[in-house]
């Protein structure tokens, strides 16, 4: 098995999927996110830590769920329990999407880290990688909604670190580390 074929499930139905979908989900891209939600939680973090890894497995699904993202508030400081209330429309099969995203965040994880991209310290995920290393990548050939999903793993990153430890943020989105 070579190196282009080793994530990518072999089955017909995997390659009948949209392009679009098939970018969204693969791990280079989604340990980018994971990057970026990194990223973010560090930037707002009192330690200044990373992402808690249990986070990844919702940060994820938050941010690739278009609905879901595009409904997202725009200041960090909108309570995450208020606008659950209000969105209610987000928890919505949200544990089923969590669970099903589950072995695409861990490979992510693994590609990414392998790759640099990020560090597993203790049980949180850090940056590593320069800003400007992600800003090439996005430069490329980024559509317009991989680049809003990069913005938005940011956001969520930063929002997650101001909305209490991460088994309160899991407990909010109905799903338990």
């Amino acid at each position: 098995m070579n190196e282009t074929t080793r994530y990518q499930p072999q089955d017909a139905s995997w390659r009948r999927q949209p392009v679009e979908q098939l970018r969204l989900l693969n791990p280079a891209f989604l340990g980018t996110l994971l990057y970026c939600a990194a990223k973010g939680h560090q930037q707002e973090s009192q330690d200044q830590d990373g992402l808690p890894y249990a986070l990844a497995f919702v940060a994820l699904p938050v941010v690739l769920h278009k609905a879901t993202r595009e409904t997202l508030p725009r200041a960090i400081n909108t309570s995450l329990a208020a606008w659950l209330s209000v969105n209610t429309s987000a928890q919505v099969g949200f544990p089923h999407r969590a669970r099903a995203l589950a072995p695409l965040v861990r490979q992510a994880v693994a590609v990414s880290s392998a790759g640099g991209l990020i560090e597993l310290q203790g049980s949180s995920i850090v940056p590593s990688a320069t800003v400007r290393r992600i800003n090439q990548y996005g430069s490329q050939s980024a559509s317009q909604e991989v680049i809003n999903c990069a913005k938005k793993a940011v956001f969520v990153g930063r929002w997650f670190a101001t909305s209490g430890d991460y088994p309160t943020v899991m407990a909010l989105w109905g799903v338990r580390p």
